[in-house]
């Protein structure tokens, strides 16, 4: 089995899990707890703030641990709107968003604010003057994601960050996929609000962190007892907080290595495969693009049946299901791929434990299956 797809997930890194087993097996105390047990649990998890606040560049108060990705995400969106709804309805976003801002911006829309959601370019990328263009008297957000999980391409976010700070409006990214794999520093990114999902970064599933910048103002999503500073109620996950604290520390750690080496082997893999397949297509920038993903499309082949005759290779395609129904994913409509082009995508993304033994082999692979996918199709 060769996996290619750490855009979907990443497996839990060995330093992690030896992180968290002295809180699953010994220091199972409540940080909330005024005793021994309880003060071991709340350093831990403030060492682990620190941990990942370390890897964003920013100051520890500044991070917020949440249930994952999904719940940053919506946490945002929601908590602006509601605490600045006195100042506008407006929203602004893009068209290849991850579904945990689509989704939260269509609620809003349902119940009564505005969302501008902008076009991308071929390459997927945002252009800040359509910010710019967007922006009205009652904006209180611009959340546009960091880079795109399908193509990896990694959009302008200082220059938009720029935009909206220039008019006083909050903007907020999505980095679930960037974090970890390029430099995510929250202050040169010009955000007020970022986005952490522990399990594209070797922490469990069920982690998550958001950056809220000193004084960005945000309804809590979640009421409570009033844990993490008033932000986020409910009890400390200490295990999974320090999970992700460990992974950031990794991460941070690897940082320049790993963006080198990988992408060298997501070269590797593009270079094999169109030497054999040359009129495959690349979805997503050339250069400004996530080091580990490759987006590539055989022009009139199903990118489903070619992962079908691959059953040792783990991808994915550029296809969604639903319902049963095929369709192109919605990030390559946004980019104006055609159909003939983006059904045959598949996404291969390469992570830490990716050797270059397995790149030769999954480029083997996948050349006989395409190769053996354009004989059945003609």
């Amino acid at each position: 089995m060769i996996y290619l797809d750490y855009n979907a997930t990443t497996p839990v890194d060995r330093e992690v899990a030896a992180a968290m087993l002295p809180f699953i097996e010994e220091k199972w105390g409540n940080p909330g707890s005024s005793h021994q047990m309880g003060r071991e649990a709340r350093a831990a998890v403030e060492t682990a703030r620190g941990q990942v606040a370390g890897l964003l560049g920013c100051r520890p108060q500044e991070v917020v641990f949440t249930g994952g990705g999904t719940e940053s995400n919506n946490a945002v969106l929601k908590g602006v709107v509601h605490a600045l709804r006195k100042k506008g309805r407006h929203i602004i976003t893009s068209g290849i968003e991850h579904p945990s801002i689509l989704q939260p911006a269509i609620f809003l829309m349902e119940n009564g604010w505005e969302v501008t959601f902008l076009p991308v370019d071929s390459y997927g990328m945002v252009d800040p003057d359509d910010v710019r263009r967007s922006l009205r008297k009652d904006t209180v957000l611009v959340s546009i994601m960091h880079a795109n999980n399908e193509t990896g391409t990694i959009q302008p976010v200082v220059e938009i960050g720029a935009v909206a700070r220039e008019h006083g409006i909050y903007f907020h990214s999505d980095a679930a996929q960037s974090v970890g794999k390029v430099e995510t520093d929250a202050e040169d990114m010009n955000v007020d609000f970022l986005t952490v999902a522990g399990h594209k970064v070797y922490a469990p599933k069920g982690i998550g962190a958001l950056y809220i910048r000193e004084g960005a103002e945000l309804e809590p999503l979640l009421h409570g007892a009033g844990q993490e500073g008033g932000r986020r109620a409910g009890t400390e996950n200490v295990i999974l907080a320090v999970a992700l604290g460990a992974a950031c520390a990794v991460a941070a750690r690897r940082l320049h290595d790993e963006t080198n080496r990988q992408r060298s082997l997501r070269n590797q893999l593009f270079e094999g495969i169109t030497s054999e397949i040359p009129d495959a297509v690349l979805n997503g920038h050339k250069d400004k693009r996530l080091p580990n993903t490759l987006n590539i499309a055989f022009p009139g082949l199903a990118g489903g049946e070619i992962l079908d005759g691959i059953p040792g290779l783990c991808a994915s395609t550029g296809a969604a299901c639903h319902d049963r129904s095929v369709t192109l994913s919605h990030v390559l409509a946004a980019m104006g791929v055609s159909r003939e082009v983006g059904m045959g995508a598949i996404r291969l993304t390469v992570g830490r434990y990716t050797t270059e033994e397995e790149i030769h082999r999954a480029v083997s692979w996948i050349v006989a299956a395409v190769k053996k996918t354009k004989k059945r199709s003609y």
